[in-house]
């Protein structure tokens, strides 16, 4: 039976490994997306999400996280979460709730202490002093506050044909206390449906949500496109009405799978993954927005990612 995994940036490769280790040995895809999830959550060097996630503007790390069940439908999702380890879990704890699944603030928070989940001090000093340099060019340079908001959204088939999706983010770096982007929006940061596919995006939250793109690319392969053909339809011409109407269009990187463990990406921007499926190992791509609606999807290089780690890892002067 088919099985497999797909998940946003480099970032996500160590648990999408994982993942399908999970998935060959018979385990559920709700399973292997919190796993995903959880592994980038607890990593300090990736600066978007979870722990060494980057704070809103007043130096508190606010997070959202959403978990959506494939069979049932059953969508958790916390937003603007603080001090807890993984905020991933708490989405799915609160997609087997029939009221009040949805959660924000410090009803999230207090959710989560209530119900057992680990507790922590998620800003790290690293990130700390990342946001004071920040204040410190803003002040010296009259810089944008704002920068980075790289989410991790995964989609996993298991053996059994059952499909799951999930997302976690420390949102946009520099927000305004309690801003919430697409990540635990349903339909838009993540959708999907056991018997067609899901889909998740990364991106700015804030145009990410004027289309709706997860849901319009699961439509779209219910329709009968492939992954592949749904993520460029779907992204590139929304990118262009945006652009059209707006002005201008952010970032959007969406990965898609279906039911059958085919897989399919589409981005206005450069852009990494982390795929593998039944018929193929894991691996990590880079993708680029080519001519005509499609996607350049080129595998990584090794001197890329000696640079990735080699950045992410640079001391903060």
């Amino acid at each position: 039976m088919n099985f497999g995994s797909i998940a946003t940036w480099r970032m996500s490769h160590d648990g999408i490994e994982s993942s399908l280790e999970l998935l060959k040995n018979e385990g559920t895809s709700n399973d292997a997306i919190e796993m995903i999830i959880k592994h980038v959550e607890d990593y300090p060097y990736y600066k978007s999400v979870g722990y060494g996630g980057l704070p809103n503007i007043e130096g508190i790390l606010e997070m959202d996280a959403a978990f959506m069940d494939g069979d049932t439908f059953q969508i958790g999702a916390v937003a603007g979460i603080t001090d807890v380890c993984h905020p991933i879990s708490v989405a799915r704890k609160l997609s087997h709730e029939k009221f009040n699944s949805f959660l924000v603030g410090q009803g999230a928070t207090k959710y989560a202490m209530i119900n057992g989940f680990e507790r922590k001090n998620m800003l790290t000093e690293r990130a700390r002093k990342l946001w004071e340099k920040r204040l410190d060019d803003m002040a010296k340079h009259s810089l944008s506050p704002y920068d980075g908001h790289d989410t991790i959204g995964a989609i996993s088939l298991d053996k059994n044909g059952s499909m799951s999706a999930g997302t976690s983010s420390s949102g946009l770096f520099m927000k305004k206390p309690g801003r919430v982007g697409d990540s635990p929006l349903s339909g838009s940061g993540f959708y999907v449906d056991s018997d067609i596919g899901g889909a998740a995006a990364t991106g700015l939250g804030e145009d990410l949500m004027k289309g709706i793109l997860s849901y319009e690319i699961v439509r779209k392969m219910e329709g009968g496109m492939t992954p592949q053909e749904a993520c460029d339809e779907a992204v590139y011409s929304f990118h262009d009405k945006l652009t059209k109407k707006y002005g201008k269009c952010g970032a959007m990187s969406l990965v898609a799978m279906n039911n059958k463990g085919d897989w399919g990406v589409a981005t206005n921007v450069e852009f990494t993954f982390s795929v593998g499926n039944d018929q193929n190992k894991a691996a990590i791509y880079i993708a680029n927005m080519g001519e005509n609606h499609t996607t350049i999807i080129e595998p990584i290089t090794q001197e890329w990612l000696d640079a990735y780690e080699k950045r992410i890892k640079a001391p903060i002067d």
